[in-house]
């Protein structure tokens, strides 16, 4: 289980304890302020811990949902625009007006741990939407997935989240176009 610093604190009373319980391997420190009672922790469950208003987007959220294999180099996180500044080198923060941030967020397990992530059918408005930033090979594996996959999307909601976006009609052509 991970414990921030003032769960420790809480937990130990003192700076001289928490040293003393990590000499002793009661707990690890994963990072800073970031402690466990187990030495392996998923990296996932370190970054929703770290982060918890993050949602998984763009590349992650694709691996993460199924839809491709390819292991993205960074974490894709969306935040609020207003939110705190991530400065990790491991994370892309993408920030996203009030509106767009938490239209289709949802939670999955992913190898045990809760994760924050877009749904499928706002993952794939946001694909049509970036048709032009991602690699050809990769937009062609996804949009091969979402096809397997057509059945089994809420075209409602589709639609629902499509009013939200500037160009809806262009980006639903595409959708209608590429995948059902």
């Amino acid at each position: 289980m991970l414990y921030t610093y003032n769960q420790i604190k809480n937990k130990y009373k003192s700076t001289y304890q928490i040293r003393k319980a990590l000499n002793n391997k009661e707990i690890y420190k994963i990072e800073k302020g970031i402690y466990s009672d187990s030495p392996n922790i998923h990296y996932l469950e370190t970054i929703m811990m770290k982060y918890p208003y993050g949602i998984f987007t763009s590349y992650s959220a694709y691996y993460y949902h199924n839809l491709t294999d390819v292991i993205p180099n960074k974490i894709y996180l969306s935040t609020s625009r207003n939110g705190t500044t991530i400065t990790s080198n491991k994370i892309k923060q993408i920030r996203m007006k009030d509106d767009l941030y938490n239209l289709g967020k949802t939670q999955i397990n992913y190898e045990g741990i809760k994760i924050n992530i877009y749904d499928k059918e706002r993952m794939l408005i946001d694909l049509a939407r970036n048709k032009n930033q991602i690699g050809y090979d990769l937009y062609k594996e996804i949009i091969s997935n979402y096809r397997k996959l057509a059945d089994s999307l809420d075209t409602q909601k589709i639609e629902e989240y499509i009013q939200h976006f500037v160009n809806g009609d262009k980006i639903f052509e595409i959708i209608q176009n590429e995948v059902f």
